[in-house]
C-alpha cells in the first residue's frame, strides 16, 4: 500500500555549495517563455542566461578554460536561485515559470562500477543470493570469511590482486564483480540514454517490478571530448539489487529505467576554489526519509576509491572509443545498504515516497522523491527537441 504522498521542497541554501556562489557554477533551467532549456550561470546577485555563448552544457565544458570563459560571459538576468528551486518540484510547480533540470545534456551518461572494495564484496553477495536479499546475510558471512572485509589496500591488476584471484578460483569463490574489481580492466556501462538525467528536486524513479534496490551516492565527472575533467556534481545511480543479482546480463534493466540517473544540483567546474585534488577528498554524505519513519544514513568518500579517477576516465575514452560530445562518468560508491528496514535478514529496499538527499559541502545537495519510473514525469525531451528548439532560438 502506497503512504501518503510526501511533499519535497528545494531552496537555494540546498542547491549552493557551502561556500555559497564563491565557485564558477552554472546548470540549466527550463524556460517556458522559450519552450526549452538554458544554460545558466549561478551567481551572487542572481541565475543568468548564458545559452547565447554556450548553446549547451557539453559546449562549454569544451572550452580550453571552462571557468573562465562563464566569468567572462555576463548572460541575461532569468530571476533568483530561490525562486527557481522552489519552483521545481513536479506537484509543485508553476509550468509558467523557470525551473531547474539535470546540469548535462549532449553528454554520453557513463558510470563505473565495483570501484570501492565493500560494494565489491557487495555485488558478490547479490551474485551468489540470485537477487534474493533473504539469503544475502548468510552469504555476507562466508563470503567475508574467505575474501576479508578490507581490500582498500590492494591495487587493482596488481600481481598481489592476481595471487588472490588464483586463491578464490581454487577455493571456488571467484566472481564476475571481483574480476572488475581487483582485476586490470574497470566496469564502464553506459547507464542512461542522452538527456533523460532528472535534477534536483524532482522524483527518480524505480522499475515496478523491483523489490530489492537502493540509491548509490555518488561523484560524477564531467569531461570533455578531449578527455579532460573539467567539474563534477553529485549523482545517484540508482540500483535494482534484486535485478542484477538474477544476472549480470540484467545490469541494463537494473540500471537504465525513465527517471533512475539523477544527476545536480548544479555542475560545479574546476578553478582556484575547487579542483580534482579537492575532488579526491570528497566526502558524499547519505540520508533516506521514509514516510514509515524509517531513517538510513550512510556515506561515501572518495579517497577510499580502488581507482584513480584519472584513471577511470582514460578507460573509458581514448583510441579505441571516442565521445565527441563528452561525457559524464558516476565514480562508483562504498555506500552498501545492509541496515534492516522491515524484518530481520531483508536488508534496505526502497519504499514509495522515500526522500532521498545525497550532500557534499563542496556541491550542495542532490534531493529526490522515489516513485516507480511509470509514475514519474515522462521522458519527452530529447536530441531532436533539443536541437529543433536551439534552432527555433537562432543559438545553433
Amino acid at each position: 500500500m502506497k503512504s501518503e504522498t510526501a511533499r519535497m521542497t528545494l531552496t537555494a541554501t540546498d542547491v549552493l555549495p557551502e561556500d555559497g556562489t564563491r565557485g564558477t557554477l552554472v546548470g540549466r533551467v527550463w524556460l517556458p517563455q522559450v519552450n526549452g532549456p538554458a544554460v545558466v550561470a549561478v551567481r551572487s546577485d542572481g541565475v543568468f542566461d548564458v545559452t547565447a555563448r554556450f548553446p549547451t552544457i557539453s559546449a562549454l565544458c569544451e572550452e580550453a578554460d571552462p571557468a573562465k570563459a562563464v566569468r567572462e560571459t555576463k548572460g541575461e538576468r532569468i530571476g533568483d536561485l530561490e525562486a527557481i528551486a522552489a519552483n521545481t518540484p513536479p506537484d509543485q510547480r508553476d509550468r509558467q515559470k523557470p525551473w531547474l533540470l539535470a546540469p548535462v545534456d549532449l553528454q554520453t551518461l557513463k558510470a563505473a562500477g565495483v570501484t570501492f572494495a565493500i560494494s565489491m564484496l557487495e555485488r558478490v553477495i547479490e551474485e551468489k543470493a540470485k537477487g534474493n536479499p533473504a539469503s544475502a546475510e548468510a552469504i555476507r558471512k562466508e563470503v567475508t570469511r574467505l575474501i576479508g572485509d578490507d581490500l582498500s589496500k590492494l591495487k587493482p591488476g596488481s600481481d598481489q590482486a592476481m595471487r588472490l584471484k588464483q586463491v578464490l578460483i581454487e577455493q571456488n569463490a571467484w566472481s564476475q564483480y571481483l574480476e572488475v574489481g581487483i582485476g586490470p580492466d574497470a566496469e564502464v556501462f553506459t547507464k542512461a540514454p542522452v538527456l533523460s538525467s532528472v535534477g534536483a528536486g524532482m522524483d527518480a524513479g524505480l522499475h515496478p517490478k523491483s523489490t530489492w534496490n537502493n540509491p548509490e551516492p555518488e561523484l560524477v565527472l564531467f569531461v570533455s571530448s578531449r578527455g579532460k575533467i573539467v567539474g563534477g556534481a553529485l549523482g545517484n545511480d540508482v540500483n535494482l539489487r534484486d535485478f542484477e543479482g538474477r544476472s549480470a546480463l540484467l545490469l541494463s534493466k537494473a540500471k537504465d529505467n525513465n527517471a533512475s540517473c539523477a544527476i545536480g544540483p548544479l555542475l560545479r567546474l574546476f578553478d582556484d576554489t575547487f579542483s580534482l585534488d579537492d575532488a579526491r577528498r570528497l566526502d558524499i554524505t547519505l540520508n533516506v526519509k521514509g514516510q514509515d519513519g524509517f531513517v538510513l544514513n550512510g556515506h561515501s568518500s572518495i579517497s577510499k576509491i580502488s581507482r584513480d579517477p584519472t584513471d577511470l576516465v582514460a578507460q573509458t575514452i581514448g583510441t579505441v572509443h571516442q565521445y565527441p560530445d563528452g561525457f559524464v562518468l558516476f565514480l562508483g560508491t562504498m555506500f552498501a545498504p545492509v541496515e534492516d528496514r522491515d524484518a530481520p535478514g531483508q536488508g534496505f529496499t526502497h519504499k514509495h515516497d522515500d526522500i532521498v538527499t545525497i550532500a557534499a559541502p563542496e556541491l550542495g545537495k542532490l534531493t529526490n522523491r522515489m516513485r516507480t519510473s511509470d509514475e514519474c514525469e515522462p521522458w519527452s525531451f530529447g536530441i531532436g527537441a533539443l536541437m529543433k528548439n536551439l534552432a527555433q532560438r537562432r543559438l545553433l
